[in-house]
C-alpha cells in the first residue's frame, strides 16, 4: 500500500486581487492566506501519516518570490522530516530553477533537475515507488519532454509522473509543456501528478491523471474550495479524495427579497453572512434579487455597503461583500415607445425640435447623418437601452 498527498501551485506571496479597501486585520489574513493553506496541508499530511508529498510546481510566484516564503517552506518541510515524510517537488514556470534563492532544503526533500529524472522510494509498508519528473530551468518552457520520461517496465512497482504543463485539449491560453493523454498513457504509470492549471480536474481514471488545482484562490476567477488530493492504494488500484485547505474562499451568491428598506436589507445580508461564516473567511459577490415594482435608492445601497463592510473589521472569520448588485425580477419594463402615439412619432416638427440642438452644434453636426434618413423608432429604442443601462449602473 502507498499513501501520498498531491498538491500544486502554492504561489506563495502572489498578489491578492480585491477591489475593496481592506482593514488591517483582514489585510493580514489575505497576505497570509497561501501560507496558512500550506500549513494546513502539512497538518493533513502528518495527521494522515502519508508516505510522502508530491508538489507539482509553482511553489513561488516569479518576481514576488521572497526569502520569507523559502524560509517558511523550509520550516514546514522540517516538520515533515521529523515524522520521516518525504517531499518530491518540481519547479514550474513561476518558480524556475534559475530564480532560486536558497537550496539547503532538509534531507527529506528531493527537487527534480531540469532533465527528466527518476527517484525510488519504499513506503512504510514496503511498497516500491518510482517517481519521474523534471523542473523548469527558466520561466518559459515550450519544449516537450514527455518522450524523456521512461516507460514503466514493472506493473508491481508504483510509477508516478510529475508534470507541470498544459493539457492539449484545455481552453487555457497560458500553455506550457503541452501534452496529450495518449502520451501520458503510453508511459504505463499508475498516477500522473499534474500542476499549472488552477482548477481541480481529473483527466483520466486509468491511469489516474489529476490536476489538484491551486491551494488558495486569489480572485473571483478562482472561486470555490481549494486544496489537495490524498491518494492511496496499491499497484492494482489507487483511490483519490479531495481535501479543502483554503484559508479564504471566493464565492458568488444570490439573496431574494421583496422589501427594499435599508434596515430590512441590512438584516437580510447579515443573516446570510451568519449562515456562511462557519465555512470560513470569504469574499462574496452578492446579488439581490428584488421582487415588486420599486427600486432601491442608490444612496441606500452606498450606505448599506459601508455598514456591512465595517461590521467585518473585527470578525475572526470575515465574510466580505466585495460586490453588491441588484436584479429586479418583477419590475415591468415599459417601453418608451408606448409613451408616444404614432401620430406624435410621425410629426416632423416634433422630431426636428428634438434634434435641433444636436444638429445645430458645429462640433457634432458634421459627424451626423441627414436626420431625414434616421429611423425614428430605432432612435427611441436606442434611447431606452441607454436609460436602462444608466439605471442599472446606478445600482
Amino acid at each position: 500500500m502507498v499513501k501520498f498527498l498531491h498538491c500544486a501551485d502554492l504561489h506563495l506571496d502572489s498578489p491578492f486581487a480585491s477591489k475593496q479597501f481592506l482593514s488591517p486585520n483582514i489585510l493580514k489574513d489575505v497576505e497570509n492566506s497561501a501560507y496558512e493553506s500550506f500549513k494546513t496541508i502539512v497538518d493533513l499530511a502528518l495527521r494522515e501519516e502519508v508516505d510522502f508529498i508530491v508538489i507539482s510546481g509553482d511553489l513561488f510566484d516569479s518576481e514576488n518570490r521572497t526569502l520569507k516564503a523559502e524560509v517558511f517552506l523550509k520550516e514546514q518541510f522540517e516538520r515533515l522530516n521529523k515524522e520521516q515524510i518525504f517531499v518530491y517537488m518540481i519547479h514550474g514556470n513561476h518558480d524556475p530553477l534559475s530564480d532560486a534563492l536558497i537550496s539547503d532544503w532538509p534531507q527529506n526533500v528531493t527537487v527534480f533537475s531540469n532533465k527528466v529524472e527518476t527517484y525510488q522510494t519504499i513506503t512504510k509498508n514496503g511498497e516500491k515507488v518510482h517517481l519521474h519528473g523534471f523542473s523548469y530551468q527558466h520561466n518559459e518552457s515550450y519544449e516537450n519532454k514527455i518522450d524523456d520520461y521512461p516507460t514503466s517496465e514493472s506493473h508491481h512497482t508504483i510509477n508516478i509522473g510529475l508534470l507541470h504543463g498544459t493539457y492539449s485539449k484545455s481552453g487555457v491560453s497560458d500553455r506550457y509543456t503541452e501534452f496529450r493523454l495518449e502520451d501520458l498513457n503510453a508511459k504505463m504509470y499508475h498516477y500522473w501528478a499534474l500542476g499549472h492549471i488552477h482548477k481541480r480536474d481529473q483527466l483520466n481514471d486509468l491511469p489516474q491523471i489529476h490536476y489538484p488545482g491551486n491551494i488558495q484562490g486569489r480572485h473571483f476567477n478562482e472561486q470555490g474550495e481549494k486544496g489537495c488530493l490524498i491518494v492511496e492504494g496499491d499497484h492494482v488500484e489507487l483511490r483519490t479524495r479531495f481535501v479543502p485547505t483554503q484559508f479564504i474562499r471566493f464565492e458568488s451568491a444570490v439573496i431574494e427579497t421583496d422589501q427594499i428598506n435599508q434596515h430590512h436589507l441590512y438584516e437580510k445580508i447579515q443573516a446570510f453572512k451568519a449562515r456562511v461564516r462557519p465555512e470560513g473567511r470569504a469574499f462574496y459577490r452578492l446579488r439581490l434579487d428584488v421582487s415588486g415594482d420599486e427600486r432601491i435608492d442608490p444612496q441606500t445601497l452606498v450606505q448599506l455597503n459601508e455598514m456591512i463592510t465595517e461590521y467585518e473589521e473585527n470578525e475572526q472569520h470575515f465574510v466580505l461583500i466585495d460586490e453588491l448588485t441588484v436584479n429586479y425580477t418583477e419590475l415591468e419594463k415599459t417601453s418608451i415607445m408606448k409613451e408616444f402615439s404614432q401620430d406624435i412619432v410621425a410629426q416632423d416638427s416634433v422630431f426636428e425640435r428634438a434634434l435641433s440642438d444636436l444638429y445645430m452644434n458645429p462640433k457634432t453636426s458634421r459627424y451626423l447623418n441627414n436626420f431625414t434618413d434616421l429611423d425614428r423608432k430605432a432612435l427611441i429604442t436606442r434611447a431606452e437601452e441607454i436609460i436602462d443601462a444608466e439605471l442599472k449602473g446606478g445600482n
